[in-house]
């Protein structure tokens, strides 16, 4: 009787996997900072969502070369290729994720008036790490 519960289960892999809490907290978090990441960078091009520029720390203009939207445009670049990776390569991609993230909170931070959304992008950066833990978790296994 087990042999044939054990014949069930492990004809049925993929099954078992999609109903584990922790692997569907992987595939929710891995397609959202594919999708987010993605998403925002296109809009640095267009600036529908808000206007990006505003979001840069003079200090951090002074420095980059051009103007802020053009440094933009280089973020958006970034952060598509960030989704790309968390998409293909969960367990580095989560990490160049997280990375970028802990930067844009300093940046900022040094923004007045800008601390809730650092602390909101500090919460992503949280769940960057999460992923990149569960991808280091589920690494090897079915992912689809």
């Amino acid at each position: 009787m087990s042999s044939a519960t054990t014949s069930v289960t492990s004809a049925n892999p993929r099954r078992a996997l999609l109903t584990d809490p922790g692997y569907q907290a992987f595939v929710i978090l891995r397609t959202a900072f594919t999708v987010a990441p993605i998403l925002f960078g296109l809009d640095k091009f267009a600036n529908l969502l808000v206007d990006w520029p505003a979001y840069l720390a003079p200090w951090i203009n002074d420095l980059v070369p051009g103007s802020a939207q053009a440094a933009m445009y280089a973020v958006g670049v970034i952060e598509i290729v960030a989704g790309i990776a968390v998409a293909l390569a969960p367990r580095f991609g989560a990490w160049l994720v997280a990375g970028w993230l802990g930067g844009i909170i300093v940046n900022l931070l040094t923004i007045p008036d800008y601390y809730d959304i650092a602390l909101r992008d500090f919460g992503l950066l949280l769940g960057a790490v999460a992923l990149a833990r569960l991808a280091e978790h589920y690494h090897g296994k079915r992912e689809h």
